[in-house]
């Protein structure tokens, strides 16, 4: 009975990464800078996984993660926190802001920083933002405490702000990793659901879907 459970629950995981995989937004990478809070990291990677953001890098400059993407799947604190969305989003850590960067600039990335209005940079409400221009892109959360630093931002080619309205002009890290990202990656799923990037090879034929489709019970 229990190996043919295991199989059911093999073969569902089978068919939704099957479902999902059309709405994955290639090539999009959040990025968080020295998080200090593991329950933020989870959440990120939670929101990641759930918008459909490729990849999470972490700039860990304190050692709090193991370096192997292996290792932070089997991590409780990280599964618990991300609820398993952990297993399921390939993680990368880096020492420091300008490895990162080093890396992301090897293989192509623009970056984008999520920041109050920087002087002497283009800088963007979130919802003015066009995130479908470059094929590669990471964007990039601060500190809780500190925000986004210095170096990151110069490597940026623009700063977001979501607009505030309240008494309170900041959000957490969680909230401002998920606002930012949903608007990012539906931009994204929009532009790869009509062309194709490799090669430049244009117009799909036949556009991919842009949203998942309900179970025929969700509504009722």
């Amino acid at each position: 009975m229990e190996e043919t459970n295991s199989k059911k629950q093999r073969s569902s995981v089978r068919e939704r990464a099957k479902a999902i995989k059309p709405f994955r937004c290639k090539n999009l990478i959040a990025v968080i800078e020295d998080p200090v809070d593991i329950q933020n990291i989870g959440t990120v990677i939670r929101n990641a996984n759930a918008l459909g953001v490729e990849k999470v890098y972490v700039v860990d400059q304190r050692g709090s993660l193991p370096d192997d993407w292996q290792d932070m799947r089997e991590r409780r604190s990280l599964s618990k926190t991300s609820v398993s969305a952990v297993k399921w989003t390939f993680v990368k850590r880096f020492d420091s802001t300008q490895a990162c960067i080093d890396h992301l600039e090897k293989h192509g990335f623009v970056s984008i920083a999520t920041s109050p209005h920087v002087k002497g940079k283009t800088s963007v409400y979130l919802h003015e933002g066009d995130y479908k221009q470059h094929a590669k892109l990471a964007v990039w959360f601060g500190n809780e405490g500190r925000g986004i630093s210095d170096k990151a931002v110069e490597a940026s080619e623009m700063c977001v702000a979501v607009p505030m309205f309240g008494m309170i002009e900041s959000l957490n890290l969680g909230t401002c990793s998920g606002i930012v990202l949903y608007e990012v990656a539906k931009q994204r799923r929009e532009y790869q659901s009509q062309y194709r990037r490799a090669g430049k090879r244009g117009e799909r034929a036949e556009p991919l879907p842009t949203i998942m489709p309900r179970d025929d019970d969700s509504s009722s």
